[in-house]
């Protein structure tokens, strides 16, 4: 009997666990996937609001802003990659200043700090490649970027060396209710917890409906994006809005905290759950949108294109709590932008709520701090020698577009809830991520993959379940 299962390993539930493994409480993760950040997580903006554009009063601009304030420690606290880098929503006509002092003065009662309106001069002065048609601005200096993958593996590390168990390639088929809690059935058992926290992304509406009379609706939203080479990384150096519309803050341009340029995102309501595929009317739109707002963008310098999914609820609001006739069933539900940004305080909000029904003690040698893969670029030469002289797969490159060495795929597949596949490894080292997009070092890193994991290469996947790159005709074949 667990006191807590969280369906999800995206960064709400890795939020979550990381909050819970404060406290004294017997908490189990449970994961359809083969690794964390696998779903809505691992493909969005990497955008840190600053949390003027939400309703003001509503749930999403309190924990937006909530979570903006406290991303800076987090960062420090576990070791990944965060830059507060500002944030700009261009006004392309005069007749549309009005809806820039609208955001303004949202911005302002949802509690965000150091917002100004900028004229044309100083939008220019800040950044040159801005559209020769914009006339103004609303700058946001909170607002910044950030690495959405080693956010998400940094605090289920965290969580996991705090005692929160994970369980991956186990998808919940069925809710029970029982006394004292709740059976949940998987593909790989039955298990039994007092309490479940139901972070499920798209699917959140289908567990919760599963146990709960009062319906809630999930779209998944499909978004569009385009990833740019790192020579394009100086075009901009703040995030670019445009104007919120209907669906959201629209297509952006910004620079990603390793050197990147992403532009999108489309918003396109799909009915299917795993529609990730993007297709070329999607990716014409965001190209378009974005020339809107800036100038000369090097489109030539695209490296990849992918698309992501926000689970939209019907209402447009985050749904956190304890459902009414379905007790010890915590929803965490309808979390789309700002979700990211407001993650840390959505786990903080969840805890609060199972600290407060379960009287949990706070843990004696909760462990608050976690360190990311070594990357040798941070070393001074002296160091990094000796760290070759020590331990010589440091000096190997297996990924030349990133320079990512042995050493680090190594660090990524023997830590805590180390990878499994080569998206595992990818998302934690950025080995894949560069401009030939893992063609040059994927056989070298299913070398490594199969050698540390003690089986066949016919074993390694690509993310995990059948996603095999050789194929055992190839096996036979040989």
């Amino acid at each position: 009997m667990y006191d807590v299962i969280i369906i999800g390993a995206g960064v709400s539930g890795a939020a979550t666990a990381r909050e819970l493994s404060r406290y004294n409480v017997k908490t189990c993760v449970i994961e359809k996937e083969e690794d964390v950040c696998c779903g809505t997580s691992k493909a969005n903006s990497a955008i840190v609001h600053a949390g003027y554009d939400v309703l003001e009063g509503s749930l999403m601009a309190k924990l937006n802003v909530r979570g903006n304030q406290m991303m800076e420690e987090l960062s420090k606290e576990l070791d990944f990659p965060f830059k507060k880098n500002g944030s700009l929503v261009v006004c392309l006509s005069e007749e549309d200043m009005p809806k820039l002092q609208t955001l303004y003065e949202r911005g302002v009662k949802n509690g965000v700090k150091e917002l100004r309106i900028l004229n044309r001069e100083e939008l220019k002065e800040m950044e040159p490649n801005i559209s020769d048609e914009a006339c103004g601005a609303l700058y946001a200096p909170t607002a910044g970027i950030v690495c959405p993958f080693n956010m998400n593996i940094a605090m289920a590390e965290n969580a996991y060396v705090n005692g929160v168990e994970f369980k991956f390639d186990t998808e919940v088929t069925d809710l029970k209710p029982i006394d004292g809690g709740w059976e949940v059935h998987t593909n790989n058992g039955i298990f039994q917890t007092k309490n479940v926290v139901n972070a499920a992304g798209v699917y959140a509406d289908k567990f919760h409906n599963m146990v709960s009379k009062k319906r809630i609706h999930i779209t998944p939203r499909r978004g569009d994006y385009c990833l740019l080479d790192k020579s394009a990384g100086n075009h901009v150096s703040r995030t670019i809005f445009a104007l919120p519309g209907v669906y959201g803050k629209g297509v952006l341009v910004a620079p990603t905290v390793h050197g990147n340029v992403i532009v999108g995102p489309t918003a396109i309501d799909v009915e299917d759950k795993e529609g990730t595929n993007t297709t070329r009317e999607g990716l014409d739109q965001v190209i378009e949108r974005a020339n809107m707002n800036v100038k000369n963008l090097p489109m030539r310098q695209v490296i990849t294109s992918f698309s992501g999914l926000r689970a939209h609820e019907d209402g447009h609001e985050f749904i956190i709590g304890e459902v009414e006739d379905a007790k010890g069933f915590i929803d965490c539900a309808g979390i789309e932008s700002p979700g990211l940004t407001s993650a840390p305080a959505i786990g903080e909000m969840v805890a609060q709520i199972l600290k407060e029904k379960m009287n949990l003690e706070d843990k004696e040698d909760f462990i608050a701090t976690r360190k990311g893969i070594l990357d040798p670029d941070t070393l001074s030469k002296e160091e990094r020698d000796q760290l070759i002289k020590e331990k010589p797969e440091y000096g190997n490159i297996i990924c030349r577009c990133e320079m990512v060495t042995e050493g680090e795929i190594l660090d990524a597949i023997r830590r805590p809830l180390g990878a499994k596949s080569l998206d595992g490894v990818k998302r934690r080292t950025r080995a894949g991520m560069g401009r030939c997009q893992a063609g040059f070092c994927s056989p070298r890193t299913m070398e490594i993959l199969a050698r540390e994991r003690n089986v066949s290469m016919f074993e390694i996947t690509k993310s995990g379940g059948d996603s095999k790159i050789v194929t055992d005709y190839n096996k036979d074949s040989l």
